[in-house]
Protein backbone atom coordinates (compact mmCIF):
# COMPACT_ATOMS: atom_id res chain seq x y z
CA UNK A 1 0.00 0.00 0.00
CA UNK A 2 1.09 3.15 -1.01
CA UNK A 3 1.73 6.05 1.69
CA UNK A 4 0.86 9.52 1.21
CA UNK A 5 3.65 12.24 1.85
CA UNK A 6 1.89 14.17 4.29
CA UNK A 7 2.60 18.13 3.49
CA UNK A 8 2.40 21.24 4.99
CA UNK A 9 -0.27 24.10 3.69
CA UNK A 10 1.81 27.24 3.78
CA UNK A 11 -0.08 29.37 6.17
CA UNK A 12 -2.16 32.10 5.12
CA UNK A 13 -1.21 35.77 6.27
CA UNK A 14 -3.47 36.63 8.72
CA UNK A 15 -5.32 40.15 8.78
CA UNK A 16 -3.62 42.80 10.62
CA UNK A 17 -5.60 44.96 13.39
CA UNK A 18 -6.28 48.62 12.91
CA UNK A 19 -4.15 49.44 15.23
CA UNK A 20 -1.34 47.10 13.85
CA UNK A 21 -2.35 48.95 10.23
CA UNK A 22 -2.11 51.73 11.42
CA UNK A 23 1.31 51.11 12.99
CA UNK A 24 3.11 50.09 9.63
CA UNK A 25 2.05 52.85 7.63
CA UNK A 26 3.60 55.36 10.07
CA UNK A 27 6.42 53.79 9.38
CA UNK A 28 6.57 54.92 6.15
CA UNK A 29 5.55 58.74 7.43
CA UNK A 30 8.37 61.27 7.59
CA UNK A 31 8.56 62.12 11.45
CA UNK A 32 6.68 65.44 11.99
CA UNK A 33 10.14 66.93 13.44
CA UNK A 34 11.25 67.02 9.54
CA UNK A 35 8.00 68.53 8.44
CA UNK A 36 8.77 71.84 6.34
CA UNK A 37 6.02 74.20 7.05
CA UNK A 38 4.85 76.79 4.24
CA UNK A 39 4.46 80.28 4.52
CA UNK A 40 0.61 80.09 5.35
CA UNK A 41 1.52 77.25 7.71
CA UNK A 42 3.78 79.64 9.29
CA UNK A 43 1.19 82.47 9.68
CA UNK A 44 -1.81 80.17 10.86
CA UNK A 45 0.52 78.51 13.18
CA UNK A 46 1.69 82.38 14.45
CA UNK A 47 -1.88 83.38 14.69
CA UNK A 48 -2.85 80.51 16.79
CA UNK A 49 0.14 81.69 19.21
CA UNK A 50 -0.60 85.01 19.12
CA UNK A 51 -4.59 84.26 20.20
CA UNK A 52 -3.21 81.66 22.63
CA UNK A 53 -0.37 84.16 24.38
CA UNK A 54 -3.32 87.02 24.28
CA UNK A 55 -6.41 85.12 25.11
CA UNK A 56 -5.76 81.49 26.11
CA UNK A 57 -3.20 78.80 27.96
CA UNK A 58 0.08 79.19 25.91
CA UNK A 59 2.13 76.16 25.36
CA UNK A 60 4.90 75.76 27.74
CA UNK A 61 7.54 73.20 28.71
CA UNK A 62 7.65 70.44 31.62
CA UNK A 63 9.48 73.09 33.91
CA UNK A 64 7.99 73.58 37.41
CA UNK A 65 7.28 76.81 38.54
CA UNK A 66 9.80 78.49 40.54
CA UNK A 67 7.81 79.96 43.21
CA UNK A 68 5.63 77.12 43.83
CA UNK A 69 8.45 75.89 46.18
CA UNK A 70 8.71 79.35 47.91
CA UNK A 71 7.28 79.95 51.08
CA UNK A 72 4.45 83.08 51.01
CA UNK A 73 5.75 85.89 53.21
CA UNK A 74 3.06 88.22 54.38
CA UNK A 75 2.95 91.64 52.38
CA UNK A 76 2.14 95.73 53.10
CA UNK A 77 -0.21 96.79 50.48
CA UNK A 78 1.93 99.37 49.14
CA UNK A 79 4.52 96.40 48.98
CA UNK A 80 1.75 94.08 47.49
CA UNK A 81 1.03 96.85 44.64
CA UNK A 82 4.74 97.38 44.01
CA UNK A 83 5.72 93.64 43.19
CA UNK A 84 2.00 92.86 41.29
CA UNK A 85 3.44 95.89 38.73
CA UNK A 86 6.58 94.71 38.55
CA UNK A 87 5.40 91.04 37.42
CA UNK A 88 2.54 93.37 35.14
CA UNK A 89 5.61 95.00 33.27
CA UNK A 90 7.30 91.59 33.02
CA UNK A 91 4.00 89.54 31.95
CA UNK A 92 3.74 92.51 29.72
CA UNK A 93 7.81 91.92 28.06
CA UNK A 94 7.23 88.29 27.75
CA UNK A 95 4.32 88.88 25.58
CA UNK A 96 6.11 91.53 23.93
CA UNK A 97 9.03 88.51 23.52
CA UNK A 98 6.17 85.94 21.95
CA UNK A 99 5.73 88.77 19.12
CA UNK A 100 9.29 89.07 18.32
CA UNK A 101 9.77 85.14 18.21
CA UNK A 102 6.91 84.59 16.25
CA UNK A 103 7.48 87.45 14.17
CA UNK A 104 11.21 86.02 13.60
CA UNK A 105 10.18 82.53 12.99
CA UNK A 106 8.12 83.72 10.41
CA UNK A 107 10.57 85.23 8.40
CA UNK A 108 13.60 83.35 8.77
CA UNK A 109 15.83 81.84 6.25
CA UNK A 110 17.41 78.86 7.62
CA UNK A 111 15.13 75.81 9.19
CA UNK A 112 17.72 75.45 12.00
CA UNK A 113 17.03 79.04 13.01
CA UNK A 114 13.27 79.02 12.70
CA UNK A 115 13.48 75.84 15.06
CA UNK A 116 15.62 78.13 17.77
CA UNK A 117 13.05 80.83 17.42
CA UNK A 118 10.69 78.74 18.42
CA UNK A 119 12.09 76.48 21.13
CA UNK A 120 12.97 80.42 22.69
CA UNK A 121 9.45 81.55 21.99
CA UNK A 122 8.27 78.22 24.60
CA UNK A 123 10.41 78.49 26.64
CA UNK A 124 9.26 82.17 27.26
CA UNK A 125 5.74 80.45 27.45
CA UNK A 126 7.00 79.43 31.12
CA UNK A 127 8.01 83.04 31.95
CA UNK A 128 4.75 84.43 30.47
CA UNK A 129 2.66 81.90 33.03
CA UNK A 130 4.53 82.08 35.64
CA UNK A 131 4.54 86.34 35.49
CA UNK A 132 0.50 85.94 34.97
CA UNK A 133 0.21 83.81 37.75
CA UNK A 134 2.25 85.91 40.40
CA UNK A 135 0.53 89.01 39.18
CA UNK A 136 -3.09 87.50 40.16
CA UNK A 137 -1.69 86.43 43.39
CA UNK A 138 -0.15 89.75 43.88
CA UNK A 139 -4.15 90.79 43.43
CA UNK A 140 -3.27 92.62 40.13
CA UNK A 141 -3.96 92.41 36.15
CA UNK A 142 -1.91 92.06 33.35
CA UNK A 143 -1.67 95.01 30.93
CA UNK A 144 -4.44 95.92 29.02
CA UNK A 145 -2.54 96.93 25.71
CA UNK A 146 -0.64 93.40 25.51
CA UNK A 147 -2.23 93.18 21.91
CA UNK A 148 -0.35 96.54 21.05
CA UNK A 149 2.45 94.72 22.31
CA UNK A 150 2.63 91.79 20.75
CA UNK A 151 1.62 93.19 17.24
CA UNK A 152 4.40 94.93 17.05
CA UNK A 153 6.65 93.01 18.20
CA UNK A 154 5.98 90.71 15.65
CA UNK A 155 6.21 93.00 13.24
CA UNK A 156 9.43 93.89 14.07
CA UNK A 157 10.41 90.56 14.43
CA UNK A 158 9.57 89.81 10.88
CA UNK A 159 11.54 92.92 9.65
CA UNK A 160 14.18 91.49 11.84
CA UNK A 161 13.90 88.08 10.11
CA UNK A 162 13.83 89.54 6.80
CA UNK A 163 17.16 91.38 7.03
CA UNK A 164 18.75 88.10 7.33
CA UNK A 165 19.50 85.93 10.02
CA UNK A 166 22.78 86.44 11.23
CA UNK A 167 20.53 90.40 12.15
CA UNK A 168 17.84 88.47 13.60
CA UNK A 169 19.72 86.32 15.93
CA UNK A 170 21.52 89.88 16.48
CA UNK A 171 18.59 91.09 17.25
CA UNK A 172 17.49 88.43 19.59
CA UNK A 173 20.67 88.55 21.87
CA UNK A 174 20.49 92.55 22.31
CA UNK A 175 16.78 91.79 23.16
CA UNK A 176 17.94 89.55 25.77
CA UNK A 177 20.71 91.74 27.28
CA UNK A 178 18.20 94.51 27.99
CA UNK A 179 15.99 92.25 29.44
CA UNK A 180 18.40 90.75 31.80
CA UNK A 181 19.35 94.68 32.88
CA UNK A 182 15.39 94.82 33.51
CA UNK A 183 15.36 91.96 35.52
CA UNK A 184 18.64 93.13 37.39
CA UNK A 185 16.70 96.23 38.30
CA UNK A 186 13.27 94.87 39.39
CA UNK A 187 15.18 92.46 41.53
CA UNK A 188 16.48 95.50 43.62
CA UNK A 189 13.47 97.11 43.83
CA UNK A 190 10.96 93.63 45.05
CA UNK A 191 10.16 93.76 48.24
CA UNK A 192 13.38 92.27 50.04
CA UNK A 193 11.13 89.28 52.02
CA UNK A 194 8.86 88.49 48.45
CA UNK A 195 10.34 85.27 47.85
CA UNK A 196 7.98 84.12 45.49
CA UNK A 197 8.30 86.86 42.94
CA UNK A 198 11.84 86.89 43.23
CA UNK A 199 12.37 82.97 42.12
CA UNK A 200 10.76 83.52 39.52
CA UNK A 201 12.59 86.76 37.88
CA UNK A 202 15.92 84.78 39.17
CA UNK A 203 14.96 82.14 36.91
CA UNK A 204 13.92 84.46 34.29
CA UNK A 205 17.13 86.07 34.40
CA UNK A 206 19.10 82.89 33.86
CA UNK A 207 17.34 81.72 30.81
CA UNK A 208 17.25 85.37 29.28
CA UNK A 209 21.20 85.03 29.78
CA UNK A 210 21.32 81.58 28.02
CA UNK A 211 18.71 82.73 24.97
CA UNK A 212 21.35 85.43 24.18
CA UNK A 213 24.44 83.20 24.06
CA UNK A 214 22.37 80.78 21.91
CA UNK A 215 21.72 83.55 19.54
CA UNK A 216 24.82 85.27 18.92
CA UNK A 217 26.91 81.66 19.16
CA UNK A 218 24.08 80.60 16.31
CA UNK A 219 25.75 83.36 14.37
CA UNK A 220 23.73 86.64 15.41
CA UNK A 221 26.15 89.48 14.59
CA UNK A 222 25.82 92.87 17.11
CA UNK A 223 23.89 95.48 15.97
CA UNK A 224 24.50 99.07 15.11
CA UNK A 225 24.55 101.31 18.10
CA UNK A 226 21.48 103.65 16.99
CA UNK A 227 19.43 100.00 16.46
CA UNK A 228 20.41 99.49 20.07
CA UNK A 229 19.11 102.85 21.39
CA UNK A 230 15.89 102.39 19.77
CA UNK A 231 15.28 99.35 21.29
CA UNK A 232 16.29 100.76 25.08
CA UNK A 233 13.92 103.86 24.05
CA UNK A 234 10.96 101.80 22.70
CA UNK A 235 11.61 98.68 26.17
CA UNK A 236 11.39 102.07 27.94
CA UNK A 237 7.90 103.31 26.48
CA UNK A 238 6.54 99.88 27.25
CA UNK A 239 7.75 99.39 30.71
CA UNK A 240 6.60 102.48 31.98
CA UNK A 241 3.25 102.37 30.58
CA UNK A 242 2.64 98.70 31.63
CA UNK A 243 3.38 99.57 35.33
CA UNK A 244 -0.20 101.56 35.15
CA UNK A 245 -2.15 99.79 32.62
Amino acid sequence: MQTLTSFTRPEQPTGHTCAERARLSNMNKPDDTSRQYSPVDQLLIGIDTGIRTLFGQPKITERSNPAQNQTGAELSETERQLAGRLMRINHAGEVAAQGLYQGQALTARLPQIRQQMERAALEENDHLDWCEKRAKELGTHVSALNPVWYAGSAAIGALAGLAGDKWSLGFVAETEKQVVKHLEKHLGQLPEHDNKSRAILEQMKKDEGRHATVALEAGGTELPRPVKKLMGLTSKIMTRTAFWV
